[in-house]
């Protein structure tokens, strides 16, 4: 499985965008957001389905993140990971 390309972030950028709003996540390159200067999100693709690799806890898990109930259900974990540090 490789990190997703142009293409592949391109059907993501509805997603893409509400992850740039999130407090606490930054955007060191298309794709990739850090959180707290460590790595916390970026995406692979493999044929027409993308992944989300996400550090909620101490490890990445991997994630579905092709359809817009994937994305919804992502950036709801995303939230609660976020919200527990606050």
């Amino acid at each position: 499985m490789k990190h997703a390309g142009p293409e592949a972030l391109d059907r993501l950028e509805t997603l893409l965008r509400d992850l740039r709003t999130r407090a606490g996540l930054k955007e060191k390159s298309r794709g990739t957001f850090y959180r707290g200067g460590r790595a916390f999100l970026h995406f692979h693709e493999h044929g027409e389905d993308v992944y989300a690799d996400a550090r909620l806890r101490d490890d990445f898990e991997r994630f579905p993140a092709t359809t817009t109930a994937d994305h919804a259900r992502l950036l709801g974990l995303i939230d609660r990971a976020l919200k527990a540090d606050t």
